[in-house]
């Protein structure tokens, strides 16, 4: 019997180690580049920019937040806003703000019973319209974070560069629930913001994010992916980003920020939509964020399982100690350079948050998956 608990036991250690060693492998040799990544001071961008927002029912953030994308302090840009049937005061009110700004553009779609189209179909539109080819892309509850935002973005651009990644930070307030949506959405950014400047970048997110216009032509649009319902950020990204046309730009001036939900099933509601398209990410790819993911749950498992059996707790206690330690440094470093550092202590409890949120959104878009966007 005791030779059975202790073959038990170190078959626990062995697999426990080797989720260890992934788990170290992902913090020094991936995460290591944002905590480490210096933001080059690249001179301004002479390429003329167009900002497209896509708005559906979104009068309320339309008034809160276009002013600041319309008063950007940027040599020449246009800014298109598709407004997507909306039913709302939105079309009234962007004619008003045609004729204070010349450089907004409106792009009206009328709502038809027999063809419904994802927010797909309203970037498209927006990118047509768009008058340069250099473009860049956010939401209408989003707000940069500076003025210099649209002029960071673009200096970022340097010959070969076809796309830029950036951080869309969350709005702080108070509760548990907004230091939850923050941090899940600063951990998101590591990852993909670590794996651009590895040259491996294989999303971006729709709320700060750019890329030019011939490569969007050039690609076909979202042709590959426009039966999915997301992924007008993440898919283009994951189909089009090679070793050498992808840059970074975490400059505080170049982060955008959006209003979070209020609501625990809305944000979650909100994941299971941007978690339905990892499926069809390229198959490397998802290896890379399924090792990152199970590697800590059979880390968490295996740690757990040691203590409880009291099989050499304090080796134990001291190997988990310095994984802790070694995440809060690399973490700390991270979420210092996109502004996030006050919720650094969150990630003890995120740890085993994530033991429940993630296989609940992948349980629940394996029975249904989100058929609407608003």
């Amino acid at each position: 019997m005791m030779d059975f608990v202790f073959s038990w036991q170190w078959w626990v250690v062995a697999i426990g180690a080797v989720a260890f060693l992934i788990q170290l492998g992902h913090l020094f040799f991936r995460f290591a580049r944002l905590a480490f990544h210096q933001p080059a001071n690249l001179p301004a961008s002479k390429q003329p920019v167009s900002v497209i927002i896509c708005a559906r029912n979104e009068l309320r953030n339309l008034q809160q937040f276009l002013d600041s994308v319309l008063n950007q302090d940027y040599h020449e840009y246009q800014v298109v806003v598709v407004n997507d049937c909306s039913w709302d005061e939105s079309e009234k009110y962007l004619d008003e703000m045609v004729l204070k700004y010349q450089h907004l553009k409106v792009v009206t779609i009328r709502e038809q019973e027999k063809y419904l189209h994802g927010k797909k179909f309203a970037v498209s539109l927006g990118i047509k319209a768009a008058v340069h080819d250099l473009l860049l892309l956010t939401d209408a509850d989003c707000k940069p974070l500076s003025s210099d935002w649209i002029s960071r973005m673009a200096s970022a651009y340097v010959p070969g560069t076809e796309i830029v990644v950036g951080y869309g930070a969350y709005m702080k307030s108070s509760g548990f629930l907004n230091r939850l949506i923050r941090f899940d959405t600063v951990f998101s950014a590591m990852q993909y913001l670590s794996a651009a400047l590895a040259g491996k970048a294989y999303m971006g997110v729709g709320r700060n994010l750019s890329y030019q216009k011939q490569l969007f032509f050039k690609n076909k649009g979202f042709a590959k992916h426009n039966h999915i319902l997301s992924g007008d950020d993440d898919l283009f990204v994951n189909e089009t980003a090679r070793k050498d046309n992808v840059r970074v730009q975490i400059h505080p001036d170049s982060i955008t920020v959006s209003l979070p939900k209020k609501t625990f099933g809305s944000w979650f509601h909100q994941k299971r939509r941007h978690q339905s398209t990892s499926a069809y990410y390229k198959s490397g790819h998802r290896w890379l964020i399924g090792s990152l993911f199970f590697s800590h749950l059979v880390f968490m498992l295996s740690v757990t399982m040691l203590l409880i059996c009291w099989f050499q707790p304090y080796w134990v206690i001291g190997v988990f100690g310095f994984w802790l330690l070694a995440r809060m440094i690399i973490f700390g470093m991270s979420m210092k350079k996109l502004g996030e550092l006050d919720n650094l202590w969150m990630l003890p409890i995120f740890d085993f948050v994530i033991w429940i949120l993630y296989p609940a959104l992948a349980l629940s878009n394996s029975i249904s998956k989100p058929k609407t966007w608003r």
